[in-house]
């Protein structure tokens, strides 16, 4: 499972040569934008390239020939997805604190959270899409989520303050212990839905 996972390291190497001046230009000219965002994307850059390069290539016709359980090839996409995206966030950091882009281990949390949730709908999508609708559906599902969840937060603030006032009343390290336990059911689920897929897809 290890080469599975380290595959999609193997074959993006031109792209990881433009995940470091990626994540610099938003250090440089993207002091606006929030610290968690920059992290989200950091941490899906390589995941994503990861499904839009099989797509492209049908790798999955050829690793079905490989002596590998289609079990083991979707658990190598969920696990290698935490791992890159620790490695991304990490590196991310660095590059943050070389040039005084300020952060803090809450947007980490933020971004983290988001991760989970949206690879947790993006990837079953991946198996369940016809090839050819991936790349389009990721951007258009990104952009969405991008635009849409700081409405949705602000107005969840200012309109239902019974769930407002019930988040604020509980402990900073209840609220995101509760947090991250939801994120990370939400990304099993997604795990066992994708991994039932694909054991009836055909190639």
């Amino acid at each position: 499972m290890y080469n599975l996972i380290k595959k999609d390291l193997v074959i993006q190497k031109t792209q990881i040569l433009l995940f470091i001046p990626f994540i610099m230009f938003f250090a440089i000219f993207a002091d606006h934008m929030s610290p968690a965002f920059v992290f989200l994307m950091a941490s899906m850059y390589i995941p994503l390239n990861g499904y839009i390069y099989d797509e492209q290539v049908e790798s999955n016709i050829l690793l079905n020939s490989l002596p590998y359980t289609r079990k083991e090839i979707v658990a190598a996409k969920y696990i290698g997805a935490i791992a890159y995206m620790i490695v991304s966030i990490g590196v991310a950091s660095i590059i943050f604190y070389i040039f005084s882009y300020d952060f803090l281990i809450k947007d980490i949390s933020i971004a983290m959270g988001l991760f989970f949730i949206f690879t947790a709908i993006a990837f079953p999508l991946f198996y369940i899409l016809k090839p050819g609708y991936i790349g389009a559906v990721v951007m258009v599902g990104f952009l969405f989520l991008a635009v849409v969840i700081p409405p949705v937060f602000q107005f969840l603030t200012k309109h239902l303050t019974v769930i407002t006032d019930f988040l604020t009343s509980m402990s900073t390290t209840t609220l995101y212990l509760s947090g991250a336990a939801t994120c990370i059911i939400i990304y099993l689920i997604s795990w066992m839905v994708s991994q039932s897929v694909y054991q009836r897809k055909v190639f």
